[in-house]
Formats: C-alpha cells, structure tokens, sequence
C-alpha cells in the first residue's frame, strides 16, 4: 500500500464521512457569513485541505474557495468533486498570495503536524495576505481533552505534538492579529444540559477539537459585524467540567449527609422509644412480682384460714358445742318464722307429718294395727280424725307392701288385693278350662 493511499485511507477511518465533517465545519458560519461582501470577491485559501470538505462548503457559501495539499489521495478526492485544488507545499502557496488578497485563511489540522517555528511563520504570513478584517482560522485537536492529549492525538504517527490553545491565541496576537477566540467544538451536546456527569465525561467530555479564530485590524463598522461571533460562548474546558462534577459530588455528599442526618435523627428516636419500651418493661416487671408477692402472702393466708378451719372442725370444742348451734339455728329460724306468720301453720304441718309417719310404721305392723283399732274404737272421734288424716289426698302416708307396687294409701292398697285375688281366680279358673 502506497503512503497516499494510507493517508487517505486513514482520514476516511477516522476522520469520520464527508458529511459529518461538513455538518461539523457549519460551526463557523457566524465568522464566515460576514466576510461575504457584494462589493468584492471573498477569496479564501485553505492550507492542507484534504479531501476538500470545507473548500466545497466555502464554495456552496459563495467563497472564491482554493486549496493546496502534499498529499495526492486526497487531491483525488478534491478534483472528483471538481473543487479548485492543487498539489504544493502550504507555507509556500501562502507565501505566493499578494497582500492583502485574501478574505479568509484556514488550516484545519495542518499546524500539529508543522514545527512550532513553521506555525509562526504561518501566522505571520497570513497577516500579510489578508485583508483588513480577513480571517485566519487554525483547527487542531484540543489537549485539554485528557483523552484526546494523551491518546487518540498519536493514533496520526505524522502528529508532531499537542499545541495548548493558549499558546496558539498568544501566537496569533504576538503576530499582531487585532483579536483572536479559542473556538472549542464537537463536544457531546448533552454536555451543555442539566445532565448528571460521570467521571468519563471529565476525561473525555472537553471538546476534543478547538481553533485560533484570530481577525486582522479594520475599521470599526467592518469589525463590528463580527462581533457576536467573537464574544459568544464556544465549546466547554476542563476546568468547567471539573467543577461541574465536584458541585455534583458535593450535592451528592450535602444529600448523603442529610440522609444520613435523617436515619441518625430517626436512630435517636428509635433509642429513646426503646429505652421507654424497656422503662415501661422494668415498671411491669416489678409490678408482676409485687403481684406474685401478694398471691403468694393470699395463698398463705388462705392455707393458714383452711387449716385452722380443719383444726376447729377437729376440736373436741366443736364436737361439744354442737347440740348448742343447731338449737341456735332452729331458734334463728323460729324466730324468722315468728316475723313471717309461719308458726302455726309450720307446727300443724309437722305433726301431721309425725302422726302420718307413726300411723304408717304401725299400719305396716299387724300386731300393733290391731291393738291401735282395738284402742281407738273406744275413741271414736280420734278414730275419725286419724283415719281422715291418713286418708288425705294432699299428704296421705304411703303404706309400702311386701307384695304391691311402690307405696299406696289403706283404702288404694285394699283395692289392690281385690283385684290382684280377681285376677289369680280368673287365672285358676283359665288353667282349669284348658285342662
């Protein structure tokens, strides 16, 4: 492979497509657009044009566009699109312009490869070559991109080394340029919202290309036009991204610390909850065994009543004195009855009980049933009354029989042998009849 058709091959890998590097170089219209002056040709020279992106850009804009490079690759690409580019040596073309001929002179990524003495030099004679008001513009990748200044600026071995912009404006001043402005550009659009930063973006985030815009002295209505473009703001620095990143830390440790405030805050009231928790805890806890302290003096208590209630229920006192309480308590409850009128009436009841009771036991004894009719039919009128008695429905002694059915009144027990004799009769007489 030829070293042009290597250089050539090399732009187009990465240097990106001729669209986006037009895209990229409409960036400095606001400098360009004012050079274009109906009472004059605006001719420019492009130093090193490559394959021609900004002479066909110039051109489209109505710039009287040329353009010079060494390398034969890239004049190929120029003339396929007709653009008015010649082979030869970039200083010395400049040298060949008359003075003051020229509206605008750019070099985009020419000067890394030169000598310092050489961009100098360059500088110089483009002062001469331009036009009150002309333009020298000089594009070449920005160092304060850390990694375009420490890596992708080597990935060109033609690359002589980074030039800071500070030292390429002073360059251009020392030259006597009337003004010049570090134009920074490419950088990630996102970069100017209000998007949070990585560390990446400080490394690589500055935009990793910048030029020198510096203008030759005029009068004051023809450097007046230019202007806005000379005081706008161009691209982003290290500096301004570093700092970005340390207000977002910081805000990011202020938010950490108020968090952090907020748990240590709920911390403490969780502590002084649990120190309460466990306060109310100890306070039942002695609570419970004063408790249990007082069930267990009661339980003693009441161990001590039963046993001396089991020793007085054992005493020969209490046997004694046991005739005395239950007089006591059939006076109590005499006299109860006496207040409520239940004397008589609990009297009667009781003797006719008694009398029903003796009237049964002698009723169920032959001998003496016999001897107490023999007694009362001399009394005929206590015969009556004591039969009337034994006879009453509503108390009437039960006489139990040997051979009857629970207990029945005399007159129901007789009623009962006559039937029970029936019925052994007619028991006889059925035996008989089937014999």
């Amino acid at each position: 492979m030829s070293q042009t058709s290597f250089y050539r091959a090399f732009e187009d890998r990465y240097r990106g497509s001729r669209d986006t590097i037009k895209e990229r170089l409409r960036a400095y219209a606001p400098f360009t657009d004012p050079l274009l002056r109906p009472d004059a040709p605006a001719v420019a020279l492009d130093l090193g044009c490559g394959r021609g992106e900004w002479l066909e850009l110039l051109g489209e804009s109505g710039f009287d566009a040329r353009g010079v490079d060494l390398d034969e690759g890239m004049l190929a690409a120029c003339r396929e699109r007709g653009l008015a580019a010649q082979h030869g040596d970039a200083l010395a073309a400049l040298r060949a312009q008359p003075d003051g001929s020229l509206a605008l002179v750019s070099a985009f990524h020419l000067v890394e490869h030169l000598p310092f003495d050489l961009v100098r030099e360059l500088i110089a004679e483009a002062l001469r070559a331009l036009r009150p008001g002309g333009l020298l513009v000089m594009e070449t990748p920005n160092p304060e991109n850390l990694t375009v200044g420490a890596t992708s600026f080597y990935l060109d071995p033609s690359h002589l080394h980074p030039l800071p912009p500070g030292l390429l404006g002073f360059a251009a001043e020392h030259a006597g340029f009337a003004r010049q402005r570090i134009v920074r550009l490419q950088e990630d659009p996102q970069l100017h919202t209000g998007a949070p930063l990585g560390l990446i973006n400080v490394l690589e985030g500055v935009s990793p290309d910048y030029a020198v815009v510096a203008q030759k002295a005029a009068d004051p209505d023809t450097l007046a036009r230019f202007d806005a473009a000379f005081s706008a703001r161009w691209g982003i620095t290290l500096g301004q991204l570093a700092l970005r990143y340390e207000d977002q830390l910081a805000g990011r440790d202020a938010e950490i610390h108020h968090i952090l405030a907020r748990v240590e805050r709920h911390g403490t009231d969780l502590a002084q909850q649990l120190a309460s928790a466990q306060a109310q805890a100890q306070e039942l806890h002695h609570a419970l065994a004063r408790l249990d302290e007082r069930i267990g003096r009661a339980e003693a208590h009441a161990a001590e009543m039963s046993q001396r209630v089991v020793d007085l229920l054992s005493s020969t006192s209490w046997r004694i004195t046991e005739p005395l309480r239950r007089a006591m308590t059939l006076a109590l409850r005499l006299r109860s009855a006496q207040r409520e009128g239940r004397i008589g009436s609990g009297i009667k009841t009781r003797v006719k009980g008694l009398v029903r009771g003796a009237g049964g036991a002698v009723l169920r004894r032959p001998g003496m049933k016999r001897a107490a009719r023999a007694l009362l039919r001399k009394v005929p009128a206590l015969e009556a009354r004591l039969y009337t008695l034994m006879l009453d429905n509503s108390g009437a002694a039960r006489v139990r029989l040997d051979d009857e059915p629970g207990e029945l009144s005399p007159r129901a027990a007789r009623a009962y042998r006559q039937l029970r004799q029936l019925k052994q009769e007619q028991a006889r007489m059925n035996d008989a009849d089937r014999h």
